[in-house]
């Protein structure tokens, strides 16, 4: 075949560091511009984005060329620069970690709206809660002494 193709949907999810809340108001929709272009910089798309002020969840098209780690790390690290210097947030900090999980191009819609209504399911979950629940639900194993930072 002379040509490469890939549809990979990702939900991704990762807080600030200690959870503080740092993501409000205005900064949150122009952190989710900030971090859509640098997606397209680098060949993936961001799809949705949500969050609280103290997380975000993003779903992501990714690339043919880039893989899930590398993509939280460019977006990690290219977003808490923009925080600092040109959104004034000098102390902001992403957590270490992330959360990924595949989305079925079936789903995407589920989960864009998912997104869209953060403030809703954080009226009865917190981050915590939410992301353990996410964990249980894709089966996947965790050490309660590394989730957290």
């Amino acid at each position: 075949m002379p040509q490469s193709f890939a549809s990979l949907h990702c939900h991704i999810v990762f807080s600030t560091k200690h959870r503080r809340p740092l993501i409000a108001g205005d900064a949150q929709s122009r952190l989710f511009e900030y971090i859509g272009g640098t997606l397209r910089n680098h060949e993936c798309r961001l799809v949705a984005a949500g969050g609280m002020p103290d997380h975000v969840h993003l779903l992501v098209s990714l690339g043919r060329t880039l893989t899930v780690a590398d993509a939280v790390r460019v977006t990690k690290s290219n977003s808490s620069r923009w925080a600092k210097e040109d959104f004034g947030l000098r102390d902001f900090q992403w957590q270490d970690g992330y959360g990924a999980f595949a989305v079925s191009y079936s789903q995407i819609e589920q989960v864009r709206s998912y997104l869209a209504n953060q403030q809703q399911h954080h009226q009865r979950l917190s981050f915590q809660e939410e992301f353990l629940e996410f964990l249980r639900r894709h089966n996947m194993p965790w050490d309660d002494r590394y989730v957290w930072d």
